[in-house]
C-alpha cells in the first residue's frame, strides 16, 4: 500500500498522543503536530516526525503545513483536527477577549488548516479529513459555554462542508467523543483560574465546586474510556470505503444523541439541568 501522509492537531497527549502512535504502528506517515516546543522535542525523541503548529497563531499554522507539505511531495492523505481546550465558566461572566480566544484555537485555527488541506486533496483527488468534535457539540451543559459554542460552530461548518464535497473522493467526519482520559481537565483548570473572576461571579459557589471536580485525579464522570477508544473510529474514518458522518465515543454520546431525538426541548433541558 502506499504510504499514506496524515497530520494530526494536539498530539501533546491524550487522544492526540494515541492517535498518532496507533497510526504510526500501523504504517501511516505521521506529522504529529504541537503547540510547544517542549512537547515537539519529546514527540522528536519518541520517534515521531513532529512540527510546532499553534492553532491560534496563522503564521506558525502556515509555516507548519509549508513544512509538512514539502516533506511529502505535497501528498497528504489526511487531516485529524483534535487540537483543542475547554474554557470553563458560565456564559455571563466570559469576556468577549475570552470567548474569542476559545474560538481561534477550537474553530478558526482548525478552519484555517482545513482550508490549507484542501486543495492539496482537491488535486490528488482523494483525502480523508476528520474533526474532533464532542458530546458537547449537539448537546449543551451549563458553565461550558464557550465550549459548547465551538464545537456546535464546528459541526455546523463541518455539515456544510460535506455537502459542498459530495461528488468528490474527499470524505469529512466528525468523531462526538464524550468523556476520555486526557490532560483536559488539567488544561481547562489552568483556562479558568486565568480567566474567570470567582470572587465577582453569582456563581462563586457553583465555582468551587467546580473547582474541586477539575483538581480531582482520575475519572470523575462515569462511563470514562481511554482514548483508544477515538483511535477506533478514526481507523474506521480512515479507512472505509463509505465513512460516516458521525461517530459517536462513549455511552454518554449515544444516550444524549438519542435523548435529543425524542426529547422535547423543555424535557431535554431538564435532564441536562440535573448534569
Amino acid at each position: 500500500m502506499k504510504q499514506r501522509n496524515v497530520i494530526i492537531t494536539g498530539c501533546s497527549s491524550g487522544i492526540g498522543r494515541c492517535v498518532a502512535e496507533g497510526l504510526k504502528e500501523r504504517g501511516y506517515r505521521v506529522f504529529a503536530t504541537a503547540r510547544k516546543k517542549c512537547d515537539v522535542d519529546i514527540l522528536i525523541k519518541s520517534g515521531f516526525e513532529s512540527v510546532q503548529l499553534d492553532l491560534a497563531n496563522s503564521a506558525s499554522l502556515h509555516s507548519a503545513f509549508e513544512t509538512i507539505f514539502q516533506k511529502t511531495g505535497g501528498e497528504i492523505y489526511a487531516l485529524f483536527n483534535n487540537g483543542a481546550y475547554g474554557q470553563p465558566g458560565a456564559v455571563e461572566d466570559l469576556s468577549r477577549d475570552v470567548l474569542r480566544q476559545q474560538f481561534e484555537v477550537n474553530l478558526f485555527g482548525t478552519h484555517e488548516l482545513t482550508n490549507l488541506v484542501l486543495p492539496v486533496m482537491r488535486k490528488q483527488g482523494y483525502g480523508r479529513i476528520i474533526h474532533n468534535s464532542s458530546l458537547l457539540g449537539f448537546v449543551a451543559l451549563k458553565y461550558r459555554g464557550a465550549y459548547n459554542a465551538t464545537k456546535y460552530a464546528l459541526e455546523g461548518l463541518t455539515d456544510t462542508l460535506r455537502l459542498e464535497l459530495m461528488g468528490s473522493d474527499i470524505h469529512i467526519s466528525l468523531i462526538e467523543p464524550g468523556p476520555i482520559e486526557s490532560r483536559f481537565r488539567k488544561n481547562a483548570l489552568a483556562a479558568f483560574e486565568e480567566n474567570i473572576s470567582v470572587e465577582n461571579s453569582p456563581f462563586k459557589k457553583v465555582y468551587e465546586r467546580l473547582e474541586e471536580r477539575l483538581k480531582a485525579e482520575g475519572p470523575v464522570v462515569p462511563f470514562t474510556l481511554g482514548p483508544e477508544a477515538v483511535l477506533d473510529k478514526v481507523l474506521h474514518a480512515l479507512e472505509s470505503k463509505k465513512p460516516r458522518p458521525r461517530y459517536y465515543v462513549t455511552f454518554p454520546s449515544y444516550l444524549f444523541g438519542y435523548l435529543k431525538r425524542v426529547l422535547s426541548a423543555r424535557m431535554m433541558d431538564k435532564v441536562l439541568n440535573r448534569i
